[in-house]
């Protein structure tokens, strides 16, 4: 704990605004401390969160996070992650790094090391990938006006859990928040075209989306559309030209 509480003399000057952010940040979601965290984090960082140093302490624990990741020190990754996710559950950033390095980099460390057995190589590599859901799915909760976050539970299901049916809810869940990417909608239709029993239904959004005109005719969409026409055998009229 020695390093965070030298950052925290070292930021104290930027102290002010950090605290006009932090109480902007606590109108919009108070959130409760837990007696667990302060275990983790230590006496002292703990009296400077209720002092009022509640983001700073977050920013020090998510830098600290970044240094055990090019440790390669996967325990302490966690450890930071959660702790600063449970200090600031507001910012998005928390959330998504924390779901891309348990469930890319930790995930791909596990399945890549050589002194274990494939068997528990695998199964430590499942265990990340449920740590990176679980991420995602607590930063939802705290966020549910948020694209970016069903975005990323998206591109894990579809690339990680290699489920079809999750990635393409996610995506179809961000495509109707503000701001959110403008492929969503169209990537919820892809992966619902790899799910069985569900063909008419992609089929379906997929000419809704070709229909929309030639911003939505790109490449893939044309080749998921015919490649659903041969699959649904529809009538050569009804075909896209």
């Amino acid at each position: 704990m020695k390093p965070v509480l030298a950052l925290i003399f070292i930021l104290a000057a930027f102290v002010p605004l950090k605290l006009k952010m932090e109480a902007a940040c606590d109108r919009i979601a108070p959130g409760s401390l837990s007696i667990g965290l302060r275990e983790q984090i230590g006496q002292s960082a703990f009296i400077a969160v209720l002092g009022g140093f509640r983001s700073v302490i977050a920013d020090l624990l998510f830098i600290d996070a970044y240094s055990a990741w090019e440790r390669t020190d996967w325990t302490s990754l966690l450890l930071r992650l959660r702790q600063a996710t449970e200090l600031q559950p507001r910012a998005i950033l928390f959330w998504e790094m924390a779901g891309w390095h348990m469930a890319w980099n930790a995930g791909t460390a596990a399945l890549e090391d050589d002194s274990k057995s494939p068997a528990t190589r695998r199964r430590l590599q499942h265990d990340y990938l449920e740590l990176g859901k679980d991420f995602l799915v607590r930063g939802i909760a705290h966020n549910p006006e948020k694209p970016q976050l069903y975005e990323a539970l998206a591109r894990l299901y579809r690339d990680k859990f290699h489920d079809h049916a999750g990635a393409a809810e996610n995506f179809e869940k961000a495509s109707h928040l503000p701001d959110h990417a403008s492929y969503d909608e169209r990537f919820s239709a892809y992966e619902l075209s790899y799910c069985e029993g569900r063909e008419r239904e992609a089929y379906d959004r997929l000419h809704t989306l070709y229909q929309r005109g030639e911003k939505q005719r790109l490449p893939r969409l044309i080749n998921q559309l015919r490649a659903m026409e041969e699959r649904l055998k529809i009538p050569a009229n009804e075909r896209i030209p």
